[in-house]
């Protein structure tokens, strides 16, 4: 393998490793743990531990627990808030790992950009669950869970085989994430300025700003 080669595969294994931690962490884990393990994947050194059986087992068990509880509306929401602490550190440090023997601010550089991706996908995918959640019926959370871990499958077996496609698609994703994130939030905030109305936690801070104001206006008329 040319070094062109070896550059575009170990970029696309960095932002794979990572993009793929922020939708499904641990089929990442096990993917790549069990690839290594049985040497239909080339890890670099720094990832031989996803090669270990405790953490192939750990992985194994945490995928199955996921793989329920992605399908039950609002508990997959709940499982992706607490994630956010989990997902994206995680993916930092396999993007750290996957660029291999380099120097330590390569390293660096490598697990800010991993962390950044992971991010990124994590939060695509958190909002979106959270807007099907809106739907009253469970066959939506299950075609996107189920789709989701198809996506991280053939999106890191992309990457692993043809990293210079995966990357253009990486490409393609980070564009439609910068388009669609914004309108994701605003989608969450109103989800929010809802439930906040709706146990009076949004009246109660109108109210509270609104004597405030008066308090202000009476203060500036008795010193008048």
């Amino acid at each position: 393998m040319g070094s062109y080669e070896a550059l575009m595969a170990t970029l696309a294994l960095t932002m794979g490793a990572s993009w793929a931690s922020g939708i499904n962490l641990y089929a990442v884990m096990l993917v790549l743990g069990l690839g290594g393990a049985t040497d239909n994947i080339n890890l670099p050194a720094e990832l031989s531990v996803l090669e270990n059986p405790l953490v192939i087992g750990a992985a194994a068990v945490m995928y199955v627990v996921q793989f329920f509880i992605d399908k039950i509306p609002g508990l997959d929401s709940a499982w992706d808030t607490l994630h956010t602490f989990v997902r994206i550190p995680a993916g930092a440090m396999l993007a750290a790992g996957a660029v291999g023997d380099v120097s330590p601010a390569m390293e660096i550089a490598a697990g800010i950009l991993g962390g950044g991706v992971a991010a990124t996908s994590h939060a695509t995918k958190t909002g979106t669950r959270l807007m099907l959640n809106t739907s009253p019926e469970p066959v939506t959370n299950w075609s996107a869970s189920i789709s989701e871990d198809l996506l991280v499958l053939g999106g890191l077996w992309t990457a692993l085989n043809h990293p210079i496609l995966f990357l253009i698609l990486f490409i393609i994703f980070i564009g439609l994430a910068i388009w669609l994130l914004p309108k994701l939030w605003k989608f969450i905030r109103g989800v929010l300025l809802r439930i906040g109305k709706f146990f009076g936690m949004t009246n109660a801070s109108a109210t509270e700003t609104g004597h405030g104001a008066a308090s202000f206006t009476e203060s500036k008329h008795e010193g008048k």
